[in-house]
């Protein structure tokens, strides 16, 4: 059927025009929703058991942002594969501002590479808010197997290890843990060989090196501060690039030979991918904002975290290179979950 010559002009006129209306309407659609933003209850997931380090900073941060967004910041703890289940359930939300994560170096540049099968893709299904801060990890022995093999220092331990290969062990929180990371990029770096004993997290490989059941562990300084304040154990390093301010007198491993050695728990809040940049930005403003309150500052402290928010931009960048970091530590640790 065909449009009678009378009105085919005045037909595609109106055509024209009902077309334009709804890419204008459409257009405006986003930035109106992101105007309205919040108008009710977010969700934050937190990809880790309850009362745990990123639980109880996220809940900290809640606070925060329920005062100054106006709503509620719903804290959602769903723990399992790593973090891979509660980050997945943010991938796979809806791209409106009411959902974000509490995302790690885990879910984020570790678990890409450790995992055979991935519910999510780290960079595609994500959109980075801010890094929330980051935790140095620290090389510690116990102090009887310190004193008995003549370390005093990292250099003494990489000297022994030369000598020895094979002998020393090195506990972790299990395979493809950043414990079992930093031990791999030690060996590679130093040119060693250490035995890897995987415990079944970190705070039962932690009781093993108190134990003397094994000699080192990179630890989380969080967790490894009142081991070392009460003598319990012998620092002699942390992973990060700089010196922690929590322990200044600790030089960092790539100090003590092992130049670009740089490994670090960090966290931070992500996104569903296509979350409106206003809404990005405004999330963004937000948790930089409660990153500087002084409470805040002092709850990371008691973690040995310091507070290190980025623009998303920096952010995504920062993540990137994790991912570039860790896929080849991980390829090289042949660390591998099913």
């Amino acid at each position: 059927m065909t449009d009678h010559p009378a009105f085919s002009g005045p037909r595609r006129r109106f055509a024209a025009l009902a077309g334009l209306l709804a890419a204008v309407l459409c257009a405006g659609t986003a930035p109106a929703a992101a105007q309205e933003w919040p108008n009710r209850p977010i969700r934050f997931v937190v990809p880790y058991p309850p009362a745990g380090p990123l639980d109880q900073v996220a809940r900290a941060l809640a606070e925060k942002l329920r005062d100054s967004l106006g709503q509620p910041m719903v804290v959602e703890n769903r723990p399992g594969a790593g973090g891979n289940i509660g980050a997945d359930l943010i991938a796979k939300a809806a791209p409106d501002g009411y959902a974000i994560v509490m995302g790690a170096v885990a879910t984020h540049a570790i678990n890409p590479y450790l995992y055979a099968k991935m519910p999510y893709d780290a960079n595609r299904d994500f959109t980075p808010i801010t890094r929330v801060a980051t935790v140095p990890n620290v090389l510690v022995m116990n102090p009887q197997t310190a004193e008995r093999l003549g370390v005093r220092s990292l250099g003494d331990l990489i000297a022994y290890a030369r000598r020895n290969p094979g002998k020393l062990n090195y506990a972790s929180g299990g395979n493809g843990s950043a414990g079992h990371l930093a031990g791999e990029l030690l060996e590679a770096q130093a040119g060693v060989s250490m035995v890897h004993i995987p415990y079944g997290g970190a705070a039962p490989a932690q009781l093993g090196l108190l134990a003397g059941q094994t000699d080192l562990m990179f630890d989380n300084l969080a967790s490894a501060t009142p081991q070392i304040r009460a003598g319990k154990l012998k620092a002699f390093a942390v992973t990060t690039a700089r010196r922690s301010s929590f322990f200044p007198e600790l030089p960092t491993v790539a100090e003590s030979g092992l130049k670009g050695f740089d490994i670090s728990t960090w966290f931070g809040v992500f996104a569903p991918a296509g979350t409106p940049k206003p809404i990005v930005d405004r999330l963004n403003a937000e948790f930089t904002r409660a990153l500087s309150a002084p409470d805040i500052r002092e709850r990371l402290a008691r973690m040995g975290a310091e507070a290190s928010p980025m623009s998303p931009e920096d952010f995504a960048a920062f993540v990137h290179a994790e991912q570039a970091k860790y896929e080849r530590v991980v390829k090289a640790s042949g660390a591998r979950v099913e």
